[in-house]
């Protein structure tokens, strides 16, 4: 049987809410776990979107499927390397407004490898 990621419970500005962690501001989920999105790790900011480095945790924990929130109100950027990495690992990518971003992300848990990396507010 396949890992199953955990499904975010509730995604408000500033909160979401994940079945089996419970409240961050923002997420990193994958197959089998998830944790708080520290951006500071790999030097995320809004202008310079979610880098290489911010998918990888979940490409080692199996995804193979990968949804990224832009924020609620759409302000964080995606880095183009990003996405070039994703794909050329043959990765299935979807990219959206945090709101939409959750439900695509739970509707894939059932059945897909997915990971996602979710910003809480702008």
């Amino acid at each position: 049987m396949l890992p199953r990621s955990p499904r975010i419970l509730s995604a408000v500005w500033g909160t979401i809410v994940v079945e089996d962690l419970g409240e961050v501001k923002d997420l990193k989920a994958w197959p089998g776990g998830a944790r708080e999105w520290d951006w500071t790790e790999t030097g995320t900011r809004h202008s310079s979107g979610i880098q290489p480095a911010d998918v990888e945790e979940l490409l080692d924990a199996g995804a193979t499927t990968v949804v990224l929130s832009r924020g609620m109100e759409e302000r964080l950027e995606v880095a183009a390397a990003t996405l070039e990495l994703l794909r050329a690992r043959g990765v299935e990518v979807h990219v959206a407004e945090t709101s939409e971003a959750v439900e695509i992300y739970n509707d894939l848990t059932a059945a897909a490898l997915v990971g996602g990396l979710f910003h809480s507010t702008c």
